[in-house]
């Protein structure tokens, strides 16, 4: 058995809790975005004048009068009543949790959520970085309504596929100098990169993140950048073939949750193409055996998710065009043998 649908309970409960996120991720979006940095009145030369400040500049507003007493007032009410929202759909969320855990609703390894989590908050989720490998398929099973077996989402390591092309201007200060590696060691201080512009970094219980980027067409190509941060020392990414195909690939955005019951949003490349690139890899013969035959597994896996709960996702669908055509007509195999793969008998008795 492959997979398994979600309860009437799981079901209504992820439905709930995905809203009450909802409002809180775009309440801390307006927030982050017209009520960040400060806002206070400063006497230069004897008289009063409104000043803001954003990243660590100040920025004069005008002098003391109707109008910036306006915008002041509406600055600091505004945010107070944000700020109030969130507390409230803050209190929902850790309400929630232990129901998300006592409904088995917390898939997500802890580590790789927090390590999401600090991503997301420094403007890189979706606008540079996104989740592909073994952890993309926590993001597919909540767009099917099931839970995927617990053998095809055992791993020790997070990858994170890092576009280049990308506008990075969004980023902290901090965040642009230290890059992934200085967020990493704020979510634990025992990651190390492995070796200077190495593109893994480690923790001392050998949880492992993969900073991957596309190889180019054409060798002879200059690269785009390969690290986010500005230090040496940040993870600099290993350049893998076919990675272009999952780059190019419609994304997909899906809320995931973790051991504790928290949730937070996952991006990740299009589940066909996720499936055929799996499928490619595992037709490499200089791929290690036992990668390819998890390879094949999880190909097998997501497309008998596609055909038996996401019938709308057709794998001849001319968004996938960025994936090559003779890969592409490989479809019909993994459509085929992916069929009847899912959920089995259910049990007779508690899991005891």
């Amino acid at each position: 058995m492959f997979f398994r649908d979600l309860s009437g309970d799981q079901a209504r409960q992820t439905i709930d809790v995905e809203q009450v996120f909802s409002g809180y991720a775009m309440t801390q979006g307006e927030l982050d975005r017209r009520f960040s940095g400060s806002m206070s009145w400063k006497t230069v030369g004897g008289r009063d004048y409104l000043y803001r400040k954003r990243r660590d500049a100040w920025k004069s507003l005008g002098p003391r009068g109707a109008e910036t007493e306006a915008i002041a007032l509406q600055f600091h009410d505004g945010r107070t009543r944000l700020q109030e929202r969130m507390a409230g759909l803050a209190a929902r969320l850790d309400a929630m949790a232990p129901v998300n855990r006592a409904l088995n609703l917390g898939r997500l390894p802890l580590i790789a959520a927090r390590i999401l989590r600090a991503l997301g908050r420094a403007n890189l989720i979706g606008s540079g970085i996104e989740v592909v490998g073994t952890n993309a398929l926590f993001a597919y099973e909540r767009f099917a309504g099931v839970q995927i077996a617990g053998a095809h989402l055992a791993t020790a390591d997070v990858d994170l596929l890092f576009d280049a092309r990308r506008s990075l201007r969004l980023m902290a200060p901090e965040v642009s100098l230290t890059g992934v590696a200085g967020l990493l060691r704020r979510v634990d201080h025992s990651f190390e990169v492995m070796g200077q512009g190495g593109f893994r970094a480690i923790n001392r219980d050998g949880y492992m993140v993969d900073l991957i980027t596309p190889a180019p067409k054409d060798l002879m190509v200059k690269r785009g950048r390969s690290r986010i941060g500005a230090e040496a020392t940040d993870l600099e990414a290993v350049e893998i073939e076919g990675l272009a195909w999952l780059v190019n690939s419609p994304k997909a955005t899906a809320t995931v949750i973790d051991a504790r019951g928290y949730p937070l949003t996952m991006i990740v490349p299009d589940p066909r193409a996720f499936a055929l690139h799996k499928l490619w890899l595992a037709g490499r013969q200089d791929r290690d055996p036992l990668k390819r035959e998890r390879d094949r597994a999880q190909a097998h896996l997501v497309a008998s998710l596609v055909t038996s709960r996401l019938p709308h996702l057709r794998f001849d669908d001319p968004a996938l065009a960025a994936l090559p055509r003779a890969l592409r007509k490989q479809s019909a195999f993994l459509t085929e043998a992916g069929r009847d793969t899912g959920s089995g008998p259910s049990r007779l008795e508690p899991d005891w």
